[in-house]
């Protein structure tokens, strides 16, 4: 299946979409232009017809091309992934398309995401600490039963990643804390506290990070959502 898979890749490349996609900032290397509603439509498809082929998946991401990479995220067995390939994956990351697929897919939903997020916040790698924080940012959204303290932990790790002036990272930082603010009245006035605190960094990014998120939490929508 794997080379039907990436035959079906290659034939719908499209190489003005990988111009307009490296204009966004998507790494070219390797990279076909094929959108992603066509590779969701594929995963979809592929789990009709097989199920969740954990297999697959790393032949898929093995095979170095951008889109079969975020069809593997797509189709990979969350219970079946290990900490190992996760920070294998996590490695290959050059792209800030891929890294978030992969956290959102699939990562946050692995019994090791809130600990592989704890691990990578603090990587000198750039994409493998935005990978830190878009887990978090995602773990905040769909992990609905985890304890307020799991995220609470988290916030001195996004203000030590503040000052990190990497537009990659520091956008995940902000993400992560906006998401986190946004979970529950409890935590949106410990997020509100921690941007406070940013703020008063030295730096330019923590100062964007602090506004930015500041503009968000204190919106009367967003306060309203926390409320009701």
């Amino acid at each position: 299946m794997i080379e039907r898979l990436i035959e079906n890749l290659r034939a719908q490349a499209n190489p003005a979409n990988v111009a307009g996609m490296a204009r966004y900032g998507i790494s070219s290397v390797g990279t076909l232009g094929v959108p992603v509603y066509i590779l969701r439509a594929m995963a979809r498809s592929i789990v009709k017809e097989v199920g969740r082929d954990h297999a697959l998946a790393e032949a898929l991401w093995n095979s170095g091309i951008h889109e079969a990479r975020i069809l593997a995220t797509l189709i990979d067995d969350p219970a079946l992934v290990t900490a190992r390939q996760m920070d294998l994956w996590a490695r290959d990351f050059d792209s800030w398309d891929v890294c978030d697929h992969a956290c959102h897919n699939l990562f946050r939903y692995t019994p090791k995401a809130f600990a592989k997020a704890a691990q990578w916040a603090p990587a000198k790698r750039e994409f493998v600490r935005r990978a830190g924080f878009s887990i978090i940012a995602g773990l905040a959204v769909k992990a609905k039963t985890a304890p307020d303290k799991q995220f609470v932990a988290f916030l001195p790790l996004i203000a030590e990643a503040a000052s990190d002036d990497r537009n990659m990272v520091k956008k995940s930082v902000n993400w992560a804390l906006r998401q986190i603010g946004k979970r529950n009245r409890r935590l949106h006035k410990l997020a509100i506290a921690a941007a406070e605190e940013i703020r008063k960094q030295d730096s330019r990014s923590a100062r964007w990070i602090a506004a930015d998120a500041l503009r968000e939490l204190r919106d009367p929508a967003t306060v309203g959502r926390i409320e009701g």
